[in-house]
């Protein structure tokens, strides 16, 4: 059935354009406003140890919220359910943990880069390990966060692809390389406040396109969306109770706890008690944030229940539900479909700008300034060449992310698989005193391996459908023109069809193809753990392999002291 085309308008682009227009002219006022300060290397990159506590409370929240909640959170809901919504207990685990434990570490330490810390616990190498594989995973992360809100608006809008992912990385590049710390910080707060608004906005406005809250809650119940009593064990579904909270609680732990991107805002504060207060605040935005995006889920799914999008094919990704639904509704109202893009790449502009901004730190604070005694004025210069350079390099990775797939996954994934080892590290110089450097290293590397060999066989070995519990779609509203009869009355089949793969809830075509299902060895049920689970898996091995080395080699460290 052929798919009606919605287009961006003038007015669209235009409110699109002062979004883009304003988070530059925030960094070219902070350029202008700190020229020549004393001191200028710790203001670019601390933004001076002294930022306002609610401007680093909503540069946390958005750092951490980027277009995968804005897209691929709703896109959950519509095909699985409401198990996601206990992801809102996880902010208030991280609330107590961090402030409690590791942001006053990082204060008594008085550090720039979060990888100090594992120097001063350790040695430089496991310092070097900590920093590389942050860049690793930042800078392949954030070419997902351009490129993903590009793909989905360019499908369903006309927009093109890559003319929104050039614009995006160049203007942040540029912001963020002319502003410093202060600049992403201030710019987070415009985005995030551009990005509540909207969610609210679309939220409620869908909503009354449908009938009222009232029918979407009738639709979703009688479709039985409504389910949150999953409490299963069984590591290998895809989303229960247990691997939720805690599967999520590691994984943003690990973001909140040690990533620099993170530590950086903290210390920008000038003391661990108003640090607490800006990550307090930071964690109820970002519930509020998470409640908003998983209620357009709710919505989204009673907008299109008698005719789903993806078996019309009338888009190829469940992220993209989204936007076509906004550019439906919105469609006789210029300005506001441009206000929803603007959200969804706000949320990618702070998550871009502080990944930067922060790569561009600890690559001079860990790689460089151990090694020379350059000035302040010298070393400044350094991390702007070192911003403008990553901002180039994430642009080159979002042209490459075209081979990802579901975009929430995909992105939790992608911090799973190095946020776990990395935590554990973390937690193994924290927490146990025996812990050495040779366990550290060993216990990262073990982690990263057994994690990154359980994701690449995820990929071989599909997930299969019992274990993702996708729930009931229609094309039963569809309209049906006579030359579409014959394809519709197959649509209609596929209703009652269940899909065989993870990689068929996302893409499901329009033709039913059922193969013979393919021999799954024994190993497969490993592959086959959720991703969710990928984050504390990997800080397990980390901890038991990190201790089991510690004690075989303590001795060691006792001699290469005595030496």
């Amino acid at each position: 059935m052929a798919a009606e085309q919605y287009f961006l308008v003038a007015g669209d682009y235009a409110v699109f354009g002062v979004m883009l227009a304003v988070s530059l002219a925030i960094g070219i006022y902070y350029s202008i406003k700190d020229r020549g300060k004393k001191n200028s290397v710790q203001n670019y990159l601390m933004a001076g140890r002294k930022m306002n506590v609610f401007a680093v409370g909503f540069s946390l929240s958005f750092t951490f919220l980027s277009a995968s909640a804005v897209l691929g959170i709703p896109a959950d809901v519509y095909l699985f359910g409401t198990m996601f919504f206990w992801v809102l207990i996880t902010p208030f685990i991280l609330m107590v943990v961090v402030t409690q434990i590791y942001i006053p570490l990082y204060f008594r330490l008085n550090i720039t880069s979060s990888y100090e810390y594992l120097e001063l616990r350790f040695s430089y190498p496991v310092r070097l390990l900590g920093t590389l594989g942050y860049i690793a995973q930042n800078a392949v992360y954030i070419g997902v966060m351009i490129y993903a809100p590009a793909l989905a608006f360019a499908q369903v809008s006309g927009m093109n692809l890559w003319a929104a992912i050039f614009t995006i990385g160049i203007v942040c590049t540029i912001y963020t390389t002319l502003g410093g710390l202060k600049a992403v910080i201030w710019t987070d707060v415009f985005q995030g406040a551009v990005v509540i608004v909207v969610l609210i906005v679309t939220l409620f406005m869908s909503a009354d396109s449908i009938g009222g809250w009232h029918e979407v809650w009738r639709i979703n119940h009688d479709t039985n969306r409504f389910v949150f009593n999953d409490f299963d064990f069984d590591p290998r579904i895809r989303h229960t109770f247990w691997n939720l909270i805690i599967g999520l609680t590691f994984l943003w732990g690990s973001m909140y706890a040690t990533t620099q991107s993170q530590v950086q805002r903290y210390l920008a504060c000038s003391s661990p008690r108003k640090a607490n207060q800006a990550l307090v605040f930071s964690m109820l935005l970002i519930a509020l944030s998470l409640l908003l995006c998983l209620l357009i889920g709710l919505v989204t799914y009673a907008y299109f229940h008698n005719c789903d999008p993806l078996m019309t094919r009338e888009v190829s990704s469940a992220d993209q539900l989204v936007p076509l639904m906004v550019l439906r509704i919105f469609r006789n109202q210029p300005g506001l479909s441009g206000a929803f893009l603007a959200a969804v790449f706000a949320g990618s502009l702070s998550t871009v700008s502080s990944g930067i901004n922060a790569m561009a730190c600890v690559t001079s604070e860990d790689f460089i300034r151990p090694f020379v005694k350059w000035s302040d004025r010298t070393m400044t210069i350094l991390a702007k060449v070192l911003v403008l350079l990553y901002g180039l390099l994430t642009i080159g990775f979002a042209c490459l992310s075209s081979i990802l797939g579901n975009v929430l996954q995909t992105t939790l994934t992608l911090l799973a698989v190095i946020g776990g080892p990395t935590l554990g590290i973390y937690t193994l110089g924290i927490v146990f005193p025996p812990a050495n450097s040779y366990g550290s290293f060993s216990g990262f590397v073990v982690g990263l391996a057994i994690i990154t060999w359980i994701y690449a066989g995820s990929q071989r070995y599909r997930l299969p459908v019992q274990f993702l519990k996708p729930k009931y779609r229609s094309v039963s509203g569809c309209p049906v023109p006579v030359t579409d009869l014959l394809i519709n009355s197959t649509m209609e089949m596929m209703t009652s069809i269940p899909v065989t793969s993870e990689m068929e809830v996302f893409n499901t075509t329009a033709v039913p193809q059922l193969p013979g299902p393919e021999p799954r060895p024994p190993l497969a049920d490993f592959y086959s753990v959720s991703y969710t689970s990928y984050a504390p898996i990997g800080f397990g091995i980390t901890l038991v392999v990190g201790l089991i080395i510690s004690l075989l080699t303590g001795k060691l460290d006792i001699i290469v002291i005595l030496q």
